[in-house]
Formats: C-alpha cells, structure tokens, sequence
C-alpha cells in the first residue's frame, strides 16, 4: 500500500540532527522559512504591498518566523513582527535569522500592536514541536494574549510547523492554541496534526520535507489514512459470474428492548454496502419478524443465528445491552471462530468481565474493536480525559492488550493493528454525531470483511468511506447540521459505488 508516512516529534528530532552532521549540513531554518514564505505568496496573498503581521517567538519557531517576514518583505510586502524575548537567549540559528530581518531594516514591536488594523495575513511562528507537552503547562501571559488576540482577528493564520499551543504527538491543547487557515508543517507529517484538537486547529495542512528524506533513520509506524492510500484498499469490480453467496454473510447480533434501531441500522449498513446476505439477531421480546423499511434482512432469534453454518463476520454490539442474556451471547461468540466486529455494549462487557477480555486476546481468529473514547477508557481502566490526551498511545495499548484490530473514533479516528501500526484519518466531520452512526461504520466494516477483504484493509476502507460520506453529505446540504445515521449509508453506497467504477475505468485505460 501507498501511504504518508507521520512521524512523532523524537523521529523528527532525529532526521533534524541526522541531516546537521552532513559534510554539508543543509541550512533547515533558511528552507523553512523560504517554503512557508512561498506558501504565504502563493496561497494568500494576490497583490503587492500586503499588511502581514508575524508572530515570532523565543525558540528556532521563531527563527522560522524571522526568515519568513525577511522574505516577504524583500517581496514587497508591509511586514510586521511581534517579538518579546530576550535577543541573547534564542538559539544560535534563531539569532541569525533575528539580525538577517533587522539588517534589512525590519523593525520588531513587542506586542501585538493596538486598533482596528486590518491584517491580510497573520503568520505563527510562536512554539512549534518544542513546546513542552509532557508537563501539560498552559501557556499563559503574553502569548496568551496574543493567540487570543490573533484568533479573534478576521485575518487567516499561518501556521509553521504546527499551530501554537498544538501537542504534535497527541493534539493536544496547552491550554490555549491558535486556530490557523493553513499549516505549513516541516520534514514529516505529526501525529497531532490529523487527530483531537489537530484538525480543528490546522486547517489545510501543507507539508514542506525541506529535502529530507531519511526513512532508513527513522522508520514510520504510522501513516495518513487519505484518498491516495483509500484508492489501493478498494475491492475489484465484482464478475459477471457471480451470485450472493460470492459476497459472504453477515451477521449483527443486538437490539435489545428500546434499542432494536441500531442493529437494524447496522444490518443494513452491511446490506447496502455489499454483503450478499445480512442476518439480524435480535435479543428483546417480542421482536419484529421482519424489518418493512429493509425486508431484504433476515430477522432472526440469537439461538437461530447461532445455528447458522455460513455465516462470514458477526457484528456484535449495537443495542446489545449488558444484560445476562447479552453477556451469554457474547462469551458464546468469543469462543467461536467467526471474524468478530465488537462495537458498542459488547465493548462495555468485556470491561465489566476479564474473563471475556483473556478469551478475547487468546483468539486465532481476528477481532475488530470500535470504541469511543469512553468505551475505550473502560477497556483500559481508566477515564476517558486520559484516553484523549494520548489518543495514539491509547489506541496501541488496545491493540496490543487484547490482540485486535481497533478503530479509536473520535476527530482523526486511529486505526490500529495487532503490530503496532497506526493509521490515522483524515475524512469525516462534525456531523457525524449523531446517534447510531458508530452502529452504521460496524456494519460497513462487517460487510467488508464477508466480502473477503483481510481485516487491516477493511476498518481502513471502512472508515475512511463513513467519514468521506459524512463530507459528502455536508457539502451537499452546505452543513453539518441534521445528518442522521441512516444517510451515511446511502452516501457511502454512493461513494464507494463510484470509486470502484473510477477504479475499473483506470484498469481499463
């Protein structure tokens, strides 16, 4: 598979001194500064003589930000630059970066400067991957300030590297961050670029490798789950020679009193999404015989699912409930040999029960978990603030405890695998919450995995495809407001629909 790699701020740390000990070590500062220059020119500004406003700070971020302005300047631009720190304390490149823009007359304000001015570009360059996540210490004072000020400002921001405030590992705020327009991230992609606070604070996120490329040095774990990688992971055009049972069997097992919606939700997910034959186990009283909105489901009792041979994946989880019956069930699954998908209150028992999460981390046969934070902090025993301050460390702990595949939802969902390899996407939005639409990806993912595709490739098409459905139903109803669940499968229909006809057409070509 084609993949973008991501890389945690230690690997990037390592290329940066890796390339300082070339017999000709490349001048990084000057690179960054010059490409995010070039970004600024390109992609914001349309004519000479702009007003741009450049916030420096104390470290090589703000080294990046001086070369920056110097070039815009000799652009022809009216730059300004914000800089409070002490001029004998920044680092060696940073200083020469601070005399480069005074010797060509810059001049440096100390705060942001006061009134209605009216900027074109505001330009960040206060902390980038240095800033200090691992004490959690907000930032506080001035630069406070001035990231409030610069937020409130109709000006879009210009983010280097990262935006102000950001944790690159993990997305995390510091207590306050600035909320840029563009990123022009350096050398690789962070993790905290793409999930929690990351897509909200980065917008588009343009990366800048400044020539580096050491991938023996620094080996990725961790990719972008994006339109390239998508396109490799689709399934071929399906033969003219086939029939349902070429598209496997699908089983949900839940829906218990007051919550029957969401298994049939993500029945019918499988259904719309390929399975040639979708089963709905259904565990209140008195159940429905049939679903009238979707009669091509076959509604079942869980004693008669369990008797069936042909089954391909169960879905478990949606509406299940925590109840005696449920946890039976469950157990019962567990020690079969079908490909699981476990969503839901399934997740929410296996917390409750060790016995459940041993015989899970001792299975052969392979298991996907879809938690929300919540449900993921259950299974790690801990709280769900812990889970979203390190959401990438989270989501490999699942992995690795209980030998499964994991999809960690939330903003940048991550995919991770038994391995250790991580995915993270970049497709979806706000709309998506919503009740049901997690029952909705677990019967995507089940009907990916009874059409034959391995485990790996269909969480990955999975929710790049539901977060992408979501994206396609905003843009078409111009906001994120109203979506309910059962639309993301009509639009991830739709989409996959056409990228595997796209695909077909290329083949053909």
């Amino acid at each position: 598979m084609t993949a973008d790699p991501v890389f945690f701020t230690a690997q990037i740390r390592a290329m940066e001194q890796h390339a300082l000990k070339l017999p000709k070590p490349p001048r990084l500062m000057e690179k960054a500064g010059l490409a995010a220059a070039q970004v600024v020119r390109d992609q914001m500004l349309k004519h000479h003589s702009h007003p741009i406003l450049v916030l420096a700070g104390p470290g090589n971020n703000g080294g990046d930000a001086f070369v920056v302005a110097r070039y815009l300047k000799e652009w022809g631009n009216a730059v300004t630059v914000v800089f409070n720190g002490d001029r004998n304390r920044v680092p060696v490149d940073a200083k020469q970066a601070l005399q480069a823009w005074l010797d060509i007359g810059g001049d440096i304000c100390s705060a942001v400067p006061d009134g209605d001015r009216n900027w074109d570009v505001v330009v960040d360059g206060l902390f980038g991957i240095g800033l200090d996540q691992t004490q959690r210490r907000p930032i506080e004072g001035e630069y406070r300030d001035w990231i409030e000020t610069v937020n409130r400002m109709a000006a879009p921001i210009v983010a280097l590297d990262i935006p102000s405030g950001l944790g690159s590992d993990d997305g995390c705020i510091c207590g306050i961050a600035i909320r840029a327009a563009i990123t022009v991230t350096f050398i690789g992609l962070k993790p905290g670029l793409f999930t929690n606070f990351g897509p909200e604070c980065c917008g588009t996120v343009i990366l800048c490798d400044l020539d580096i490329r050491l991938p023996l040095l620094s080996e990725p774990h961790t990719w972008l789950l994006n339109d390239k990688l998508v396109s490799t992971l689709l399934p071929p055009p399906r033969l003219a020679n086939s029939h349902k049972g070429s598209f496997g069997s699908t089983a949900i097992l839940g829906g218990s009193i007051g919550m029957v919606g969401a298994a049939l939700l993500a029945g019918r997910a499988a259904l719309h999404l390929g399975t040639g034959r979708v089963y709905v186990g259904l565990l209140t009283d008195n159940a429905p015989a049939v679903d009238f909105a979707q009669p091509e489901l076959m509604l079942r009792s869980p004693a008669e699912l369990f008797t069936l041979k042909s089954l391909d994946c169960w879905v478990i989880g949606p509406g299940l409930g925590q109840s005696a019956q449920a946890l039976s069930w469950l157990e019962t699954a567990i020690d079969g040999e079908h490909s699981l998908v476990l969503d839901a209150d399934a997740l929410n028992l296996i917390a409750q029960h060790s016995n459940l999460a041993k015989k899970l981390s001792r299975r052969n046969t392979p298991a996907i978990l879809t938690p929300h934070p919540a449900e993921a902090a259950r299974l790690l025993s801990t709280d769900s603030t812990a889970v979203q301050h390190n959401r990438m460390y989270a989501a490999l702990q699942l992995a690795q405890q209980f030998n499964s595949y994991v999809v960690l939802k939330g903003a940048g969902s991550i995919c991770c695998l038994p391995d250790g390899k991580r995915y993270l996407n970049t497709s979806g939005n706000p709309a998506l919450g919503t009740a049901g639409t997690g029952d909705v990806l677990a019967g995507i993912i089940g009907a990916f995995i009874a059409q034959g595709l391995n485990p790996e490739r269909a969480i990955l098409l999975a929710v790049y495809l539901h977060g992408a459905a979501a994206d396609r139903w905003a843009q078409q109803h111009h906001g994120m407001l109203g979506m309910v669940a059962s639309e993301v499968i009509t639009e991830a229909r739709l989409l996959l629909n056409v990228w595997v006809d796209s695909k077909r057409k290329c083949f053909k070509e």
